[in-house]
């Protein structure tokens, strides 16, 4: 073989010893990157994995809380009142009994001037006199005095579909607003809170007449409806101030 066979056969065996080199390298760095990755995964799982078992622990030691209601607190004692009860009779006291109740209607007298007693009086002539059938289970005069003209275990002639669910109270007024005396409106306050928390009712169950029928009544609070939701606010800060969670004995219902 000549010299220039033989130098050319070397640079050729040089070449590929170059090449395999490069190979096995490339090779290892492939290795390392895919040695790499994997760790990292591990590292990542192992991690994770202890965040799970923490949070798994965690959920197991920590106290379960439930959500319990606050007591309710009702208004134990209403306002003083006189009972005058009307007679029975087919125009203002039928006698029919109120088996629920549901809600209470506010209305208002619409006749300025006149005291509690003078309406309730009314209602008892409707029995004689027979012109209409209409009554309240209460009426508060101007100077905030209390009249009862129906038992609560019975229904009135007031609130039209919801006579047979509602307990109805009929407000005194001054003057052709109809806007009520104060203290008309702290009885009609006190009271109302007193019912709400004798038969479990919420503040949307206390209504305007007007809410049943679409009448004007009671007229002020109609034509000022931001005024009726301040009364609905001050029943429920009157429940709040002067309410109680204590289980006591109410008082007896007058029939």
């Amino acid at each position: 073989m000549d010299e220039t066979v033989r130098r050319e056969f070397s640079e050729y065996e040089r070449r590929q010893a170059l090449i395999r080199a490069v190979k096995r390298r490339r090779r290892r760095q492939e290795l390392l990157l895919k040695l790499g990755i994997v760790f990292v995964c591990i590292v990542i799982a192992v991690v994770m994995g202890c965040q799970i078992v923490r949070f798994v622990r965690g959920r197991k030691t920590e106290p379960v809380k439930a959500d319990v209601p606050l007591p309710k607190k009702i208004v134990q004692t209403p306002p003083e009142y006189d009972v005058q009860l009307l007679s029975v009779n087919e125009y203002s006291r039928p006698g029919t009994p109120l088996e629920q109740v549901k809600g209470i209607v506010v209305h208002y007298t619409a006749n300025p001037g006149t005291t509690a007693m003078q309406n309730r009086d009314y209602f008892e002539g409707l029995s004689l006199t027979g012109e209409t059938y209409a009554s309240s289970h209460f009426v508060i005069g101007i100077e905030g005095e209390l009249v009862q003209c129906i038992p609560c275990s019975e229904i009135a002639y007031a609130s039209n579909d919801r006579n047979v669910d509602t307990i109805a109270i009929e407000c005194c007024i001054p003057d052709e607003t109809g806007k009520f005396a104060d203290a008309t409106y702290n009885t009609l306050v006190h009271l109302t809170a007193w019912l709400v928390g004798r038969y479990d009712l919420d503040i949307d169950d206390v209504i305007r007449h007007y809410d049943v029928t679409g009448k004007s009544c009671p007229k002020y609070f109609v034509e000022f409806p931001l005024a009726w939701e301040e009364l609905k606010e001050d029943i429920v800060r009157y429940i709040e101030q002067y309410g109680t969670t204590e289980t006591e004995t109410e008082p007896e219902e007058q029939e």
